[in-house]
């Protein structure tokens, strides 16, 4: 399973919040499309964003797993909800489970495979939250 990381506080408001539309200025490659993916807090916060909660303080960890269910060009602002950012591709997740516990790792830029360990891990949350 591939990860993807995200900066706080987005990856926090993806697993704990509504955030269902994660924006980027790079459309989604079409092999990733449909793809279930693990959500990484990035190393660093998003210094511009302004949105509040708990889970948002959570750094360098996967957060959540969530499935890619498309991708879109909006110049709209909000076209897909109140997280969409206008002038942006939308990618739209679903099926977003939050992790119990983060899972350290050290992520990268784009996606990328996390170590067998770290899928463990993930792996055994969720399998425990299915129950």
């Amino acid at each position: 399973m591939r990860a993807l990381t995200i900066r706080q506080p987005w990856a926090g408001a993806i697993a704990h919040q509504s955030k269902r539309v994660e924006n980027r200025s790079w459309k989604l490659p079409s092999k990733h499309h449909g793809a279930r993916i693990l959500i990484h807090a990035g190393a660093q916060r998003d210094k511009q964003a302004q949105v509040y909660g708990e889970h948002l303080d959570v750094y360098s960890a996967i957060v959540a797993v969530a499935t890619i269910t498309g991708c879109h060009w909006s110049n709209e602002w909000q076209c897909c909800g109140y997280w969409a950012f206008e002038k942006a591709y939308h990618w739209t997740l679903a099926d977003v489970v939050a992790l119990p516990e983060p899972v350290g790792a050290t992520g990268a830029l784009g996606f990328w495979t996390p170590k067998g360990d770290v899928l463990a891990a993930v792996e055994t949350q969720l399998q425990a939250v299915a129950w």
